[in-house]
């Protein structure tokens, strides 16, 4: 039987939109890596430990980078190329990029003693997973490469796709020592905090994986494999992950928890966040001594005293500033470096970060 088209999908399906069709996914993907894909019986017990874990950490949250691929992909193939098989094996790449999400998370929180993650006990918090949670973000970053294996073995792009994952873990685990190292648990020192160093951080940790990651699976699998043509996407899409994280960074401290689903900890936690970062940049010694004396401080009173300042600085308004010049740039790179691709790849996602409230 052929390969129906219009949104890639069986009839049954044909008028869900990408979202739903993602989330149906799920479950069949979880079927198939812990029922399936292994069938010795010795394994049964990890193999029910496997779908715990898949199933307590990977739905939740936007879904922004999941669903940025078969997003990406729309706008890089014409209707007549999205088969259904080609759209089921978008979705997968995408689920894929969630569990590296996923793996990334669960390894983030133990490190951060973090308590919860998208309103729930973080993995490692639940009883009698402790740190046992470590094997299971290894669990959840091999479940990446058994989908790839099994739904893309047999495409020109699959070898593309094997290094843009491991050279994406491998940019967003270096990321993630230079922030361990940046601000060390227990160790307050303010002037490791440049804007060097956050940019650094922010591009490795963050940008590669979170929005150059989906784009660029999306222009394998669309055949686009031009180092030229990666690295004009490559420019356009770093630059919107920057904008990205200091974006999270000012909803931390300014954004309202009931529209965020958070409580903002940054300034608790001693952060290299980009207020932090900025405020240095343009404060005065008096200013300083006292971000000292509060900075990293879990007590409200030393907390208040620093927001104070932010707002003193005003940095509300700063940031208002940077947002209006970061959307003009991303114009200006889009114009510049996306020639030969189509510019709502990238005017999509930057439709869905700029000017948000969570």
């Amino acid at each position: 039987m052929g390969d129906s088209i219009c949104n890639g999908t069986h009839n049954k399906k044909a008028l869900l939109s990408d979202p739903q069709l993602f989330e149906a996914q799920f479950e069949e993907l979880v079927t198939e890596l812990a029922e399936q894909d292994l069938t010795d019986p010795a394994l049964s017990d990890a193999l029910n430990r496997l779908k715990e874990v898949l199933v307590y950490n990977s739905p939740g949250g936007k879904r922004n980078r999941g669903l940025s691929v078969i997003g990406s992909l729309r706008e890089l193939l014409p209707p007549t190329q999205l088969t259904q098989v080609t759209v089921q094996r978008a979705l997968t790449v995408g689920w894929c990029i969630e569990l590296l999400q996923a793996f990334f998370l669960v390894a983030d929180d133990i490190m951060d003693a973090s308590v919860t993650r998208r309103g729930q006990p973080c993995w490692y918090k639940k009883d009698e997973i402790g740190l046992d949670a470590i094997n299971d973000s290894f669990l959840l970053e091999g479940s990446i490469y058994r989908l790839l294996r099994r739904h893309c073995r047999d495409q020109p792009y699959y070898v593309h796709l094997l290094e843009l994952f491991t050279e994406t873990s491998f940019q967003t685990e270096l990321g993630q020592a230079l922030d361990l190292m940046t601000a060390p648990p227990g160790q307050i020192d303010l002037n490791r905090f440049t804007m060097e160093r956050y940019k650094a951080i922010v591009k490795y940790k963050t940008a590669f994986y979170s929005f150059y990651l989906p784009v660029a699976a999306a222009m394998y699998m669309a055949g686009i494999k031009s180092e030229e043509e990666h690295n004009n996407a490559k420019h356009i899409l770093l630059e919107m992950g920057e904008f990205f994280q200091i974006q999270d960074d000012y909803l931390d401290c300014y954004g309202d928890p009931a529209v965020t689903g958070k409580i903002g900890t940054d300034i608790q936690d001693n952060k290299c966040s980009w207020l932090v970062v900025k405020a240095l940049e343009i404060m005065n010694p008096e200013q300083r001594a006292e971000l000292e004396a509060c900075y990293g401080r879990h007590d409200d009173a030393s907390v208040q005293k620093v927001k104070a300042l932010y707002d003193t600085l005003e940095m509300p308004t700063l940031y208002n500033k940077y947002e209006d010049q970061s959307y003009q740039r991303l114009q200006e790179l889009i114009a510049c470096h996306a020639q030969n691709l189509p510019h709502s790849v990238f005017l999509n996602f930057a439709k869905k970060i700029y000017k948000r409230n969570k």
